[in-house]
């Protein structure tokens, strides 16, 4: 968090915590909070999620294009353009996670890597963030090795092009479109 900003809000006191579901992906819990100056405790509901990883990949052989993800989301139930990414596994830090992932899904590498920090990935009903990179130089290594669970189709495009189709809302993911924004910020202050 930054020093430049100082946050008035108090923390609401939990007064019950209680776990409703677990599954593989994330634990649903219900939260009762206290509100500050409020007599009535209120019933939250918060998804308890790994930590998530997502990368800019530009290609090596063209510095300008970049490395996209295809893929079936069953929350929308649509296909959607994305960068890749992923969840970060118990005891993995976020840059093993985004290399990894990276691999897996694309079958790209790269020894440049930078951090353009993390977000709150849904702040209102998740407890996790994600940790956003920028990978340069990318090399295709191997051949994509996912998950039973996956389906994805890798797209070569120019960064201009996918920052229109982002702009246009063709690439519509939240936290993608966050890692856009950290992007431009990470190449206006570079």
């Amino acid at each position: 968090m930054s020093d430049s900003f100082s946050f008035t809000k108090p923390l609401w006191r939990v007064t019950k915590d209680k776990k409703l579901v677990e599954t593989p992906v994330f634990d649903l819990q219900e939260k009762y909070l206290d509100a500050p100056g409020q007599s009535v405790d209120h019933p939250f509901y918060v998804l308890n999620a790994p930590d998530w990883i997502n990368i800019i990949a530009l290609t090596d052989e063209d510095p300008e294009n970049i490395v996209l993800v295809e893929q079936y989301r069953a929350g929308i139930h649509e296909s959607t353009l994305e960068i890749p990414g992923g969840m970060v596994d118990k005891g993995e830090n976020p840059l093993t996670a985004a290399k990894r992932e990276l691999k897996e899904e694309t079958g790209y590498e790269s020894d440049s890597w930078v951090s353009m920090g993390a977000v709150s990935s849904n702040p209102a009903i998740l407890s996790n963030r994600t940790h956003l990179f920028l990978a340069s130089k990318c090399i295709k290594t191997a051949e994509q090795n996912t998950d039973g669970s996956e389906d994805i189709a890798v797209h070569l495009t120019s960064l201009d092009h996918f920052l229109s189709l982002t702009e246009e809302g063709t690439v519509h993911h939240a936290i993608v479109v966050a890692a856009v924004g950290k992007y431009l910020l990470h190449q206006r202050n570079s």
